[in-house]
């Protein structure tokens, strides 16, 4: 009898033991579930967050003219999709003579040697006590920039050399976009846009213009660079109000003062490319100081 109650007892173990065996293998199937739920409503979450995203990039990249502007005015920052429209080569003139060692002062009249290529930059040949204007003379016109050595020394002091070296002689002006920017001052290339004399400078950023909250206005002369302290011979004049709105990272150095109409005048033959219509030639630049 003792036999019978004790095999019953080891039944009846089995039997709850057995069940609670399957109600944790039921516990863990309904928690696995549960996890796959989980995963599920987070895959879909991620989806709807990527489908929305492809969605937005799709009809962002809609409109007809996508602009971006780095004018890290290397001004070659800006890209554009246009329509196409009929350019000119632009060709550089023929190199000028070349300068070994240290840099001396060009003659004040002008009547130095033509130079294009230099292996230092140059010594300080202006008095910044003085007023600086300089003539540009082009095959559309002449206009007047009043240089500004007191915001600018350095930059005024490069410029006046390299127009006293006769350096933008022959130089055209490689990129106009309308709205924006007239650039020219590469005498050596391999292609325009791409050379400087020999040297670079450090930048002299401008302060905000009085009376307005930008560093640059309609006329305002400007180096152009490729990033930080690279600027050598390349400068723009500002013909709108894209260039107005660049922010102060390219070193103001002057103002047009008179012949804005025929820097509007050589804007006229730029492109939303860049790449002007017709080719404008830099005859000279005649410096006066008083």
């Amino acid at each position: 009898m003792a036999s019978n109650l004790c095999a019953v007892g080891t039944d009846k173990r089995e039997r709850q033991k057995a069940n609670r065996q399957a109600r944790l293998a039921e516990l863990e199937r309904a928690h696995k579930a549960e996890k796959r739920r989980s995963r599920l409503g987070l895959f879909a979450i991620i989806g709807a967050f990527v489908l929305g995203l492809l969605l937005l990039v799709r009809f962002a990249g809609n409109d007809d003219e996508t602009v971006t502007e780095d004018p890290g005015l290397d001004p070659e920052a800006i890209t554009t999709t246009v329509p196409e429209v009929e350019t000119v080569e632009i060709t550089v003139p023929a190199p000028g003579g070349s300068l070994t060692g240290e840099t001396p002062c060009p003659e004040a009249d002008g009547s130095s040697e033509r130079i294009t290529s230099f292996e230092s930059a140059p010594p300080v040949c202006i008095d910044t006590s003085k007023s600086y204007t300089a003539q540009i003379s082009t095959t559309k016109g002449d206009y007047t920039i009043e240089l500004d050595p007191e915001a600018a020394p350095e930059t005024v002091n490069n410029f006046v050399v390299l127009a006293r070296y006769r350096y933008y002689d022959g130089v055209a002006f490689h990129r106009i976009l309308p709205g924006f920017v007239v650039q020219g001052g590469d005498a050596v290339g391999p292609s325009p846009g791409i050379g400087n004399p020999g040297y670079e400078l450090t930048d002299e950023l401008p302060a905000v213009i009085p009376g307005s909250d930008k560093f640059y206005q309609n006329g305002s002369v400007a180096m152009a660079n490729s990033g930080p302290n690279t600027s050598g011979s390349q400068f723009f004049v500002v013909t709108g109000e894209s260039g107005e709105d660049l922010p102060p990272q390219y070193s103001r150095f002057g103002q047009v003062v008179d012949g804005m109409d025929v820097v509007m005048d050589i804007e006229a033959v730029g492109s939303p490319s860049g790449s002007p219509t017709e080719e404008v030639i830099i005859n000279s630049i005649t410096i006066t100081e008083s």
